[in-house]
């Protein structure tokens, strides 16, 4: 089926003589590739009649990127890259925003985008964009081309608002909505983990003990005090009173770093634990539940160092005993395709799973663990740790105020 000139301006919603070639571009990724192939003299004999002929460079563009997709070898950023060259279409990337798939964007976003279209159709008609530069990738116009845009995101609009910002606003608020329901998913699988557990006796002697190590520790300069007032957001000369208000509170910090302002002696800044902190925070919900997990139902003695904390990471299955009586039944049966995700392309997941990677990313957690006397010299869990560990992430998934 090939396309029409008229049923361009039908889907772009406006006049023939009007059209861009961003609505070109739009329409043609409507169809099959073959059939837009196909559909080019026709389109741009179209154009031509309605005095609108685009350019030489445009169509030759066109017609490459279409045979490229034809073919099986364009790139998503192939695609994105001549659509942006029409001088019409908006960077994926601006700043510090990303752009979602259109079906995707919020209101907002949709809204923003559709602003900044109409923007960009007005420089094209000023004279401030030349397309065919872009489409030959010219330095100095794809430069320009993103100044512009950025200009226009950072500026504020005649209704007052500045895109740029009420975009990332956007982004935050959604970010942590998703995070907030992520811990409130961590806390009830933890809350129904600890019931299987039963009770965990707190050791009052190793918690008396640790906390007068922790306040010594904390006292001195240097590792590994910095590290854990840095992680637990408190302040050396204003600790808790309360020893099990003290370690829970540098325990949950372990896992979720919250930051400190009191960095004592001058040229003892934050970058010494810049690292450590960065790997703390690449730790996921999956993670820590797959390390509490392993711990709670070992109880003390199980083996806590960071290969095996990557262990139970890779091995850990949060489905694990909650099948129903079903899964017994024919082992013929096809699973629905609603059951079939990505994963399901890769007949062997071990093979992405960085276990060194995560080994990494919890040797600063073991190393204050540790300190804690969550963890003995030997990489093992204590009775305190036992008790601790799956409190202090009760804290971390704990509903925010």
């Amino acid at each position: 089926m090939t396309l029409e000139a008229d049923r361009v301006a039908e889907l772009a919603n406006r006049p023939l003589k009007d059209l861009t070639r961003r609505d070109v571009a739009l329409a043609l990724l409507t169809v099959p590739s073959e059939d837009a192939l196909a559909s080019l003299p026709g389109l741009r004999r179209g154009m031509l009649a309605a005095a609108n002929p685009l350019s030489a460079v445009f169509w030759s563009a066109t017609e490459a990127i279409l045979g490229k997709i034809a073919d099986g070898d364009a790139t998503v950023g192939d695609v994105r890259t001549w659509l942006e060259a029409t001088g019409t279409e908006p960077n994926g990337i601006i700043g510090l925003h990303v752009w979602d798939e259109q079906t995707e964007r919020s209101q907002l976003a949709a809204e923003m985008h559709t602003r900044l279209v109409t923007h960009l159709e007005e420089q094209l008609a000023a004279g401030a964009i030349d397309p065919d530069l872009l489409a030959t990738a010219d330095p100095v116009a794809c430069g320009g081309y993103i100044e512009l845009q950025e200009r226009w995101m950072t500026s504020a609009l005649p209704d007052g608002l500045v895109p740029m910002d009420v975009l990332l606003e956007e982004k935050d608020e959604e970010f942590l909505a998703e995070w907030d329901a992520a811990d409130a998913e961590a806390l009830d699988a933890l809350q129904a983990l600890l019931d299987q557990v039963g009770d965990r006796p707190l050791p009052g002697e190793s918690l008396r003990l640790a906390g007068a190590r922790l306040r010594e520790v904390i006292a001195k300069p240097g590792w590994p005090g910095r590290l854990l007032i840095e992680c637990g957001g408190v302040r050396p000369k204003d600790l808790p009173a309360d020893d099990a208000e003290l370690w829970l509170q540098l325990a949950a910090g372990v896992a979720s770093p919250e930051g400190s302002d009191d960095w004592g002696a001058p040229g003892e800044g934050p970058h010494e634990t810049d690292s450590a902190i960065a790997a703390i925070c690449s730790i996921d919900h999956f993670d820590w539940l797959a390390v509490i997990t392993a711990l709670a139902a070992g109880g003390p003695g199980t083996a806590a160092a960071a290969t095996d904390l990557a262990a139970y990471v890779r091995d850990y299955d949060p489905d694990d005993g909650e099948r129903d009586d079903d899964e017994d039944g024919d082992e013929d049966e096809v699973p629905d395709d609603a059951d079939l995700g990505l994963d399901d392309l890769d007949d062997d997941e071990d093979d992405e799973f960085d276990e060194l990677g995560m080994e990494d990313l919890f040797r600063p957690v073991t190393a204050l663990w540790q300190v804690l006397g969550a963890i003995d010299d030997h990489e093992r869990l204590t009775p305190l740790g036992w008790w601790g560990l799956p409190e202090a992430m009760r804290i971390v998934w704990a509903p925010t105020t």
